[in-house]
């Protein structure tokens, strides 16, 4: 299978919990989930731009590596976390919402709406004290080179 470049691959994707439980809300189980994805991150899945892991459903915004597809990415975070979690219960609704994002204005709003989402819910008065974002964590993977004056 022939992959579209790496470069016109970034999406903003947005995984929800199974029946919407607040399954994030445990710590414990958020900072599974943000291992998975940072561990996915470094061996060498997918760059990862920005995330937020809220309690029942997550954002990230990142560009999977040229061999792989977004599918493919997916199955690995989420499959990845179900696996690790061993949990009795469906842990994902099925399937996954994206958008993809080829513009510095979209990928600079995306990180925005992405890191802004705990303050906006009301779960910290700023995003940099919501420990399971990128807010939190700082410089992630930079934009991809092709967006940028875009």
């Amino acid at each position: 299978m022939r992959l579209a470049p790496q470069e016109t691959r970034t999406y903003l994707v947005t995984a929800v919990t199974a029946e919407r439980r607040s399954l994030f809300q445990v710590t414990a189980t958020a900072d599974l989930f943000q291992r998975t994805l940072l561990d996915y991150r470094g061996q060498g899945k997918f760059l990862l731009h920005a995330f937020v892991i809220m309690p029942d459903h997550f954002h990230a915004l990142f560009t999977p590596a040229p061999e792989i597809s977004l599918e493919k990415a997916m199955q690995f975070i989420k499959g990845g976390f179900s696996f690790r979690l061993k949990s009795k219960h469906d842990v994902w609704m099925r399937g996954f919402n994206e958008s993809q994002v080829s513009t510095e204005e979209k990928y600079a709003s995306c990180v925005r709406y992405i890191e802004e989402n705990p303050a906006r819910r009301g779960l910290v008065a700023t995003p940099e004290l919501y420990q399971f974002s990128s807010a939190a964590r700082g410089v992630m993977d930079p934009m991809p080179v092709h967006m940028q004056g875009k």
